[in-house]
Parts: C-alpha cells; structure tokens; sequence
C-alpha cells in the first residue's frame, strides 16, 4: 500500500493549486482523480473571472490572496496564464440596485478593497457602446482581473508535479476507512494517509459519505459561451444585475485573445449534473447581453458549454478542519461556481494552517465552517 502524508480528492480548480503550496512544504502528497488529467471537471468550464469584491469578510480576503497569487504567476514563474487587470464593473440602472450597491461598498471598504462607486462618464470609457440611457453609474474594482483556466490549471499542475506531487488519474475512489490514518480504496490500489482533503466539486458530498460526513453541497447548472475575437473595446468584467425573464444576473468580459466569454445565472436554477449545452441559453443571454451593449449584435458565438456549481444553502463555500469530529478530515468544498478565483487563495490558507503559520479559525476560512446555520446569504453570486 502507497502511503503519503496528504490524499486529495480531486484535481479541479481547488485540488491542484492545493497539492502545488502542500508539496512545495515538502509534503508528501497524493492527488486522487476519477478523470483522465487535471482540470476536467468543472474547471475547464470556469470563465475566468477573478474578483474579491464579495459582500463576505473570508471570501474578500481569500481572493484577495488569490488574486496575488495569479496577477503575479508570470512574473514569478513564466508561465502565461492569460491574466488582465481589468476590473469588474457593475454598472446601474435604476435607484433600487444603486442602493444595494452602495450598502454593499461600504462593507467592501472597510475590508480594504480597492473598489470606488463611478459615474456614467467613467464607465462609457471603460466599456465602449455600453448603453448609457438610464445609466446612473455603477461600482468598480480595477484590481480584480481574469485567466484562462485551462492555462492556469496546466501552470498548477506542472509546478505541483516539480515539487513532487503524485496524480493518480483515472482512480474512481470506492471507500475511505478511517482509524488511525486515513485508507482510500479506488478502482485500481490503496492508499494510506494521515490526513484526506476533499476538494471533489460537484461530488464532495458523495465522497463525504464514505466518512459519514454529509456536506450540504449539490450543483446546479450554468451555461457560457465564446465569440470570435474582436478588437478590443472593454476593459472589465461587466455584471449586469437586473433581473430577466429566465435569468437573475449576466456576466460577460473580453478575454486576453480578445474574445468576449458571456454566461449567466439561470432562473430558477438548473439542479442535477446534465452537462449537455441547450441552445435555450443562447436566447436568454442573446438578450441579456445586447441590452447593454448594443453594438454586439452581429457577433459571432464560436461555441457554447455546461459546467456544474456545486452549491452550499448560503452560497458559500465550507473550508473546514476536522470535519464531522474526525480528526485530520478536512473539507475545501462548495466554492458556488467560484472555485476556479477561490482555487489558489484556499490552497495557500489551507496549507498555511496546517504548517501551523495560521490557526484553523483564521479570517481567511473562519465563516466557512460545515457547522453553521447557513441563514446568511452572498450578495453578489
């Protein structure tokens, strides 16, 4: 039987970044996969968005470590990864939204975000043929930014291979036995370890079964899609946060190759784990992004997908030790559709924690417990 100090389930946008800060602590660490390579499960979905301006004190300041961790990857290691510091923008079109908004930037001011509430003038030049008929203004944070997932897993993976991490790709994991250390059983061996991270995605809670441990986490579905390059003529990422006739938001940015990668959150939610495209979707967003930014229509959409979030009751994630009373258990799961921004922030913190530079009720993961009420609920999904 193999034996390691760390077992990670799963080698999405939480495993990888995670296994590449443990075994760069020299770590002796195991990423198990049911997939053929990393990254194939909802992280190859992920748009790129990359933000912490969230309406929560641990999701501010964990992105705010992933975003250092991403803005500076280049320059630390040369790997492109596509980043742009381009900011999001939230732009306003009537009174009610304005106020939420501006409740809301206090909240991020004083947890130090770089974030301003900008009149309409600003924003015509951060985003060209935005409609500007009713616009009040809006809210932007200009050091949020984006990157390619694909890229950026690819990056993760090879720096954590260096340091030493062993994947084991194409292991479904059939049951995990706890006594004194941790023993996972997959389809093809067994493995042994003093400590299990579940960072599985979209079937935490599956695996959080075999420990007895039930984790509140099952996804719903989103769709996105991507056009033909065009010049570009945005900056930001644009969130439109009215309400549609199938939809409760829309999100769109033009990428580092200059093409605009548009999605949004369907209304009600698409609960299950079919991943097949619907061209429903198409019309919906067709009409959510045009009517903020007319001058789009003619563009060509080159392709369209699926991809899950795995969703907590409060819409945030559970980051948690010891998980269920068992020790060494931990929990980095139910990142909402934003483990991809969350991805390398949790990593950092979690291995933080368990080299004993932080506690485990650090700010960065304190509201992240499994053991919450889960009555609070995020503002900005």
């Amino acid at each position: 039987m193999e034996k390691f100090d760390i077992i990670i389930a799963g080698a999405g946008s939480i495993g990888v970044p995670l296994s590449l800060f443990l075994s760069k602590e020299k770590y002796r660490v195991c990423v198990i996969e049911k997939n053929h390579s990393p990254g194939q499960g909802q992280n190859k979905a992920a748009i790129g968005g990359v933000r912490a301006t969230h309406s929560d004190s641990s999701k501010i300041k964990t992105c705010l470590k992933s975003i250092e961790i991403f803005s500076s990857w280049k320059e630390t290691y040369g790997d492109d990864i596509g980043w742009q510091k381009g900011g999001y923008l939230f732009p306003v079109y009537s009174e009610s939204d304005k106020k939420v908004l501006l409740e809301l930037l206090k909240v991020q001011k004083n947890y130090g975000l770089n974030i301003e509430w900008i009149e309409k003038d600003d924003i015509l030049e951060l985003v060209d043929g935005i409609d500007d008929r009713g616009l009040l203004g809006g809210t932007y944070s200009p050091d949020d930014g984006s990157a390619s997932s694909i890229l950026s897993s690819n990056a993760f993976y090879f720096k954590s291979l260096e340091y030493g991490t062993t994947f084991k790709f194409n292991e479904n994991i059939n049951e995990i036995s706890k006594k004194e250390n941790f023993v996972i059983r997959t389809n093809k061996g067994e493995y042994e370890s003093e400590y299990f991270i579940n960072a599985a995605g979209s079937h935490a809670k599956a695996v959080s079964l075999m420990l007895g441990v039930d984790v509140p986490v099952k996804p719903d579905c989103h769709m996105a899609a991507i056009t033909e390059p065009l010049e570009r003529f945005m900056k930001p990422m644009v969130v439109d946060i009215r309400k549609g006739e199938a939809s409760s938001n829309c999100y769109f940015y033009q990428n580092f190759e200059g093409q605009i990668i548009f999605c949004l959150t369907p209304s009600p939610q698409i609960w299950g784990y079919d991943r097949r495209a619907s061209s429903e979707f198409l019309n919906e967003s067709a009409k959510r992004v045009l009517s903020v930014v007319p001058s789009m229509k003619n563009v060509r959409v080159r392709r369209m997908w699926r991809g899950l979030y795995p969703m907590t009751p409060d819409g945030f994630p559970v980051v948690d030790f010891d998980a269920g009373g068992i020790k060494n258990y931990i929990l980095a799961v139910g990142m909402c559709g934003q483990g991809f921004m969350m991805g390398p922030g949790t990593g950092w913190v979690i291995t933080e924690i368990l080299s004993g530079r932080k506690k485990k009720d650090d700010d960065m993961v304190i509201n992240f417990k499994l053991e919450r009420s889960y009555s609070g609920q995020e503002k900005l999904k």
